[in-house]
């Protein structure tokens, strides 16, 4: 049976995707919000726990910024900037502090050289062409003959596919990240043993919203496989 691309028993896939996603979000945000309200030992921000974290690893060309936003923390290696949010930058919380050395670990892996973060980097550009001609190129298929429309919807295909590794390859760097972080912040002191898992749990809850965003784009995938393969069997 052929079905359409509005909506079809497949869609139960894009469904499952969203649900993922909004549970992952709704999880990071409400545990950043309870160790938000643990003041870190250390009594430092955000901003200067990665001041610290920065100067220990030799970093000395990264600057340090404060964006607006809650949790629109980034490391950005174009300019090399250091990117911390509103309840960051200023925050001396244990949850602040875990948020910026995470990012400092992304700083710390464009200075090695870290392998995935160059590939990762190396993708965006064809990531962001595919996601933006992926749609297009698929329903403009819809509209064509049988072999013309099956091309155009493969390349769509093909196109998405290159956003889908790009989420996958930005779990190892997200993850690592997360490692390198809790090591420097045990190493340095900054965060003491009680305030390690506290702060490893936020880390965790972030990292997940990687995951179920690699997952819901594996499901949508599959959903467009299936859908053009039900179309080559009509």
């Amino acid at each position: 049976m052929r079905y359409g691309f509005w909506w079809d028993p497949t869609y139960i896939l894009v469904v499952i995707g969203a649900v993922i996603c909004m549970l992952a979000s709704a999880r990071v945000k409400s545990t950043f919000h309870k160790y938000s309200g643990r003041r870190s030992m250390s009594n430092l921000t955000g901003a200067q726990a990665a001041e610290r974290i920065l100067y220990r690893a030799g970093i000395f060309d990264v600057s340090i910024r404060h964006v607006s936003g809650s949790l629109t923390d980034h490391y950005d290696p174009r300019n090399k900037t250091l990117n911390l949010s509103d309840s960051v930058y200023g925050s001396a919380s244990v949850a602040a502090v875990g948020v910026a050395a995470h990012e400092c670990g992304h700083a710390i892996q464009h200075q090695k050289n870290y392998a995935p973060l160059t590939v990762r980097g190396a993708i965006v550009p064809v990531a962001n062409i595919g996601s933006t001609l992926a749609w297009p190129l698929i329903l403009l298929g819809l509209f064509f003959s049988s072999s013309t429309g099956t091309l155009l919807m493969n390349i769509g295909i093909l196109c998405f596919s290159f956003a889908v590794i790009f989420q996958l390859v930005t779990l190892p760097v997200e993850f690592n990240a997360s490692g390198r972080a809790l090591s420097i912040l045990k190493e340095t002191g900054i965060l003491n043993s009680d305030e390690l898992p506290m702060t490893r749990k936020v880390l965790h809850a972030a990292a997940l919203t990687y995951v179920a965003s690699a997952a819901a784009a594996i499901l949508q995938l599959l959903r467009l496989l299936i859908l053009v393969g039900g179309r080559n069997d009509d």
